[in-house]
């Protein structure tokens, strides 16, 4: 009869060892990766999704390409008089 108590005891000790140091550590990093990857989805829905950057790198939005205008600087005004004048003076 003691034996078999014993292999009882045995049997229990063993899952609880295997429960502190198997299940426990396992459950835990489980537990803080559910927490980073919950956190990181929550970020990325309210926050980072609407940052330029970040869309640009994960090609969320695409570039749109404005046409440039004609006469948009200085020196755009300096060479259409130069070219004005001397259009003028052949004449």
């Amino acid at each position: 009869m003691e034996s078999s108590s014993y292999e009882l005891n045995a049997s229990v000790s063993s899952l609880e060892f295997l429960s502190l140091f198997l299940f426990r550590p396992l459950l835990a990093i489980v537990f803080v990766f559910s927490l980073l990857i919950l956190g990181w989805f929550l970020a990325w829905k309210l926050v980072l999704v609407h940052v330029p950057l970040v869309q640009e790198i994960f090609g969320l939005r695409k570039k749109t390409v404005k046409p440039k205008p004609e006469n948009r600087g200085r020196f755009t005004q300096i060479y259409n008089n130069m070219d004005s004048q001397s259009s003028a003076s052949q004449w």
